[in-house]
């Protein structure tokens, strides 16, 4: 297939997608226990407030909701695929050494990172086969450029699980900051296959090595390249913000999605994604400056 068919076979397929790019929607008003962390399909979405109430936009279709709190047991819970309103839950204290010493490290990671490693690896003595305290080490090693060993806890979380999505996302995180494109990619593409198609993180982390790779080729002058690997870029983060949706974390991938679409001269496809980012997030900080992103559009269109 030549460049000029394999852009225009790829912009349709864009093109096509983005016209049903719109979700449903509905709002849940989780009700548990005061500062509990809430995951969707394993996505965090955020904390309850005093009151343990956290009000969420997400997007329609079966869910798993995951709830914890300091000093309770983890719990999971299903979402049923059109349920709305308020969903209770009731959460158990944890008397369990492990549990509770796993929490303090999450607590203590954002304070003093090296004593939340110590907490991890306390709670991996106290339950040897603690496979998501290996990966929070990772993450935290990874992020501090300590490459070997952060893929040493990687290597010992999966011993524990062997397929295991969000080992393999964080993998590719690890490998991408020790700039080894090749293995980030592999690990990305691992993750979503374990994770059978929904893995955001391995989405956003592929698509934002794509889009580096487009920002590289444009500074070369190669505008082909550049251009293809815009549109692989804006594939990817289209994936992760689906799946993401309602969530914070997709505030971001939004704009990059949107950027993505302008840069590659799609500017259909990227109002299409700002129109949707204030549908979701019409309160944001953010939402100010995506209208102007609209405007800035729609008056280049317009002088062209």
């Amino acid at each position: 297939m030549s460049i000029k068919n394999y852009f225009f076979a790829l912009s349709l397929c864009l093109i096509f997608t983005t016209a049903s790019f719109a979700q449903t929607m509905r709002t849940i008003n989780v009700i548990t226990e005061p500062n509990a962390v809430i995951w969707i399909n394993d996505v965090r979405f955020g904390k309850t407030d005093k009151s343990g109430k956290l009000i969420l936009n997400v997007a329609s279709g079966a869910k798993t909701i995951r709830v914890r709190a300091e000093g309770f047991k983890e719990t999971k819970q299903n979402l049923l695929a059109a349920q709305k309103g308020d969903v209770k839950i009731v959460l158990v204290k944890t008397t369990d050494e492990a549990e509770i010493t796993f929490q303090k490290a999450e607590k203590m990671a954002s304070v003093d990172e090296e004593k939340a490693i110590e907490l991890y690896r306390k709670a991996i003595s106290l339950r040897p086969k603690y496979a998501e305290a290996y990966v929070e080490i990772a993450r935290i090693l990874g992020e501090n450029g300590e490459t070997e060993d952060a893929l040493e806890a990687i290597k010992q979380a999966r011993k524990i699980r062997p397929i295991y999505a969000e080992a393999s996302a964080v993998e590719g995180r690890i490998y991408k900051t020790a700039s080894e494109e090749e293995n980030a990619i592999a690990s990305f593409k691992k993750s979503i296959a374990e994770g059978k198609g929904f893995q955001p993180e391995a989405h956003t982390g592929l698509g934002m090595i794509y889009r580096e790779k487009a920002e590289s080729f444009g500074s070369t002058g190669d505008f082909d390249s550049e251009k293809e690997y815009y549109l692989l870029a804006a594939g990817e983060l289209k994936k992760a913000v689906a799946q993401l949706a309602g969530a914070p974390d997709a505030i971001t991938i939004y704009q990059l999605l949107g950027d993505c679409y302008e840069r590659a001269k799609m500017y259909k496809e990227a109002i299409a994604v700002y129109e949707e980012f204030l549908k979701i997030y019409p309160n944001a900080n953010e939402a100010v400056t995506v209208r102007s992103f609209i405007t800035q559009i729609k008056k280049q269109m317009a002088e062209q």
